[in-house]
Parts: C-alpha cells; sequence; structure tokens
C-alpha cells in the first residue's frame, strides 16, 4: 500500500495510535446507538459528540461514514442525504435542506466515496447538492442551491420565496477554506478553487480558480 494512504505514518508513537484508536472506540459506541435509528447504514459508523440527525429515516450512509462533534443534520427531504462510503463529516458542520419550522420540503444531498465536508461548513441543499468521489471541502465552506427571489419591490423578500437549482461539484475537486458556492453551479472534475473565492459560474475541469467572483486562474492540463 502506498505509505500516503495508511492511516498511521512512521513518526506516530505507538501510545498516540493507541489514543486514536480510543476515541475512535467512543466514536463507534455512539454510531451503534445512532444506527438503530438511521434508515440504512452499510458498514461501521462513528459519531462524535452532540451530533443532531433530524429525520433519520431519510439518511443513508456508507461504510466507514465519520460525524464529527457538533454536526446537525437535517433529513428531511424529498431525495434523501445520502452517503457513500468514507465519508467524513467535520465538526460543527450544518447539512440542513429545509426549516424545520415549516415551508418548503428540500431535493436533498449526495455525496460519492472517500470525499469530506470540512469543519464548519454550511451546506444549504435545499435544491439538490450532488458532491462527487474524492471532493475535499476545507474549513467554513458554505453551498447554497437556492436563492432568494426580490423582483417584486411591493412585497417583502421574504414573501416571495425562494428559487431552487442544483450544484455539482465533480470527482477529484479541492474546495478551500471560506469558499462560497452559490446556486446554479457545476466544479468540473479536478478543479481548485482558493480560499476565500465566491463561485457564482460554472468551472470547466481541472481548472484553478479564486477571486470574488471567481475566475479561472490557470488550467491543471
Amino acid at each position: 500500500m502506498n505509505n500516503n494512504l495508511k492511516r498511521f505514518g512512521t513518526d506516530w508513537t505507538f501510545q498516540n495510535k493507541m489514543l486514536t484508536y480510543l476515541y475512535l472506540a467512543f466514536f463507534y459506541l455512539r454510531g451503534c446507538l445512532k444506527r438503530l435509528f438511521i434508515g440504512s447504514v452499510k458498514g461501521r459508523l462513528f459519531v462524535g459528540k452532540n451530533v443532531r440527525i433530524l429525520y433519520p429515516k431519510n439518511l443513508s450512509v456508507g461504510t466507514d461514514t465519520i460525524i464529527e462533534d457538533g454536526v446537525e443534520i437535517n433529513c428531511l427531504t424529498k431525495g434523501g442525504i445520502k452517503f457513500g462510503n468514507r465519508v467524513t463529516i467535520g465538526k460543527y458542520a450544518i447539512i440542513r435542506p429545509s426549516n424545520i419550522y415549516g415551508g418548503p420540503i428540500g431535493e436533498g444531498l449526495e455525496i460519492g466515496n472517500h470525499s469530506n465536508i470540512g469543519p464548519y461548513n454550511y451546506i444549504g441543499c435545499s435544491g439538490k447538492i450532488t458532491i462527487g468521489n474524492n471532493v475535499m471541502l476545507g474549513p467554513r465552506v458554505s453551498i447554497y442551491a437556492e436563492n432568494h427571489v426580490f423582483d417584486n419591490p411591493e412585497l417583502t423578500i421574504k414573501e416571495q420565496g425562494v428559487k431552487k437549482q442544483f450544484v455539482i461539484i465533480e470527482d477529484d475537486c479541492w474546495i478551500a477554506s471560506n469558499v462560497v458556492i452559490l446556486s446554479g453551479v457545476t466544479i468540473g472534475k479536478g478543479s481548485v478553487v482558493a480560499a476565500g473565492a465566491v463561485v457564482t459560474e460554472s468551472i470547466e475541469p481541472y481548472s484553478i480558480a479564486g477571486g470574488v467572483p471567481a475566475k479561472l486562474i490557470k488550467k491543471r492540463r
């Protein structure tokens, strides 16, 4: 196996390895309890402290899913919330397709294998959000699959509702910290989005993009 794919490098001490396994053991025990309420769990599930999963029957997860401390997942969707294998949801991330106090029900979220949602991410999947395989989202990334309608100045913006669209992040993308991705956008395979960018338009595969709004910096190929 490639050394980069091993869980522990050669610089890990035996003590640190054992502490990590101890932490994972507590995560696994919480996962054993949570899985009793989740719609579908295909393998091991690891859950941190103070995790809140609403409407859990609409959630399906693959093996070795890790949901870290303080995560909130609202699963009230038309299409459900679906995680592939070895997906990690970072600390205090929020996945919110619908307002639990009423209003339209959102479309949902699908995440492929070996992908991660970073700490403090906000995933607003009222429109469908699709995240491919091997995708990395850095800390404090925000994704919004809807926009408020504000065409009529005689009505409040709240009264005019929202327009649902989609967001697609294809395989093998790296979305760096504090990126904002707006609705109707596709980020092509193998792309990198620089920290702090605001993505308002689709990005072609194997691109490096950055800025506000995000523009092509160069191509990886």
